[in-house]
């Protein structure tokens, strides 16, 4: 499983305040916590916690590579903010995140092969999240297309169905189940599978236990990443004894260990 560590946002209060202070105590205590946790990318993003957004971001991966060796994922739909944290990138990079849009795919597609950076692509565009699985497999294919026209490796291409709460629409997690088995047969290699987690709980009182069984259930149907609180040690247990039972690892009696180095 690509576990991306979704806690360096600001959107969260200490993120926030380390941004706006230029305090990097508390990235690089989350930065450490969510490397032993096992992360194999983390997530960057500035979030509104900032005026000047492309030079938070700059300061953000700054910190975060000169803590840890883990990849990082430059999180912003905006290209400029995207391209200020590339600039100063050491690692590996994860570029989240590009809409389904022509022009947008040409955009980050460019950039990211520019870096040597992968790609995490939406099923959706300027119009917004289509609710049916044909239409998110439209998107899905089209963005394979873009990556065979841009010779973009599909091994670093990322596709994101766009996973609802499931308070607001329940019928949404059969639906993507049904999307991460068509991904997996569009292409050879195929794209990832990455979902945002955290998005599918949001708001409900069994937060933790909803986002765990979802995401077992859905990488026994090929999910393969996710963007996700990995300091969830029963969620990243799961995750790693779903992949085990899918014959994914090598099972030990250590492989919680084992699986997280």
């Amino acid at each position: 499983m690509i576990s991306i560590g979704e806690r360096i946002n600001g959107m969260f209060k200490d993120v926030r305040e380390a941004i706006k202070n230029k305090d990097p105590k508390a990235v690089r205590e989350l930065a450490i916590k969510q490397t032993e946790a096992g992360a194999s990318f983390l997530d960057v993003n500035v979030g509104t916690a900032a005026a000047d957004p492309a030079e938070a971001m700059k300061w953000l991966v700054e910190v975060v590579q000169d803590t840890v060796k883990t990849p990082i994922a430059i999180d912003s739909q905006k290209f400029d903010v995207v391209k200020a944290g590339l600039s100063v990138a050491k690692n590996e990079i994860l570029i989240n995140s590009s809409k389904g849009d022509p022009e947008e795919l040409d955009k980050f597609m460019t950039l990211a092969k520019e870096y040597n950076a992968s790609l995490i692509c939406l099923t959706m565009d300027k119009t917004g999240i289509p609710q049916d699985v044909a239409r998110r497999m439209e998107f899905a294919m089209k963005i394979v297309e873009k990556a065979v026209e841009h010779e973009f490796e599909l091994s670093k291409v990322y596709i994101d169905p766009v996973l609802f709460p499931i308070n607001v629409d329940q019928k949404q997690p059969a639906l993507m189940f049904d999307i991460f088995n068509q991904i997996k047969m569009i292409s050879d290699p195929p794209p990832h599978r990455n979902v945002g987690l955290s998005n599918f709980s949001q708001g409900t009182k069994e937060k933790r236990l909803l986002a765990r069984v979802f995401l077992t259930m859905g990488i026994s149907y090929g999910l393969d990443a996710a963007v996700m609180d990995v300091l969830d040690k029963d969620l990243m247990d799961a995750a790693i004894t779903a992949e085990i039972i899918m014959n994914q690892h090598l099972y030990s009696d250590s492989y919680l260990t084992a699986c997280r180095k």
